[in-house]
């Protein structure tokens, strides 16, 4: 690996992190009553975007769909199998309830993610395409379902109004 792969890869995260943090802002902006501070952050949220959509195709990481969703898969695995019970055994251990519990809810729906990956690939290997399926969020845990959006969320309890259509 080259210094300049390295330092895409790092640009890639930065860039990726800056638009999670800029939409967070964004929110927090829009609940004090400040529209425009709210909008500048998702104008800088979207720039950041796109610079991390440059640094990633110049790496040369976005493939075939099928290339991607089994990279998606071995992320999700990863996650769900090493990382996550590491980090929750570790904020446990450091009395941290909050990290606790935003790890395990984590935790439990990359294992969803995972199967939901797996699925398409498995279509995909058949040659079918994928059953038109309607996908809902959880806005409080990210619980991913399918069809439609259960009363209350199995992982973290959040009513029905807490899931959102994904177009």
């Amino acid at each position: 690996m080259n210094k300049t792969n390295d330092n895409l890869k790092d640009a890639f995260a930065g860039e990726s992190q800056a638009n999670r943090r800029y939409l967070a802002f964004a929110k927090k902006a829009e609940k004090e009553g400040l529209p425009q501070v709210a909008k500048l952050f998702k104008a800088a949220a979207f720039a950041e975007t796109v610079h991390a959509f440059n640094h990633i195709n110049v790496l040369g990481e976005v493939k075939s769909t099928l290339e991607n969703l089994m990279a998606a898969v071995s992320g999700e695995t990863f996650e769900f199998d090493e990382m996550y019970p590491n980090y929750i055994q570790i904020a446990k251990e450091e009395g941290n309830k909050k990290a606790v519990w935003s790890f395990d809810v984590a935790n439990k729906v990359e294992k969803i993610h995972g199967g939901l990956f797996s699925k398409a690939i498995h279509a995909l290997s058949d040659k079918k395409e994928m059953a038109d399926t309607d996908y809902y969020v959880c806005e409080v845990c990210g619980n991913t379902v399918e069809n439609s959006a259960p009363e209350k969320c199995p992982i973290c309890g959040a009513p029905k109004e807490k899931f959102k259509e994904i177009q």
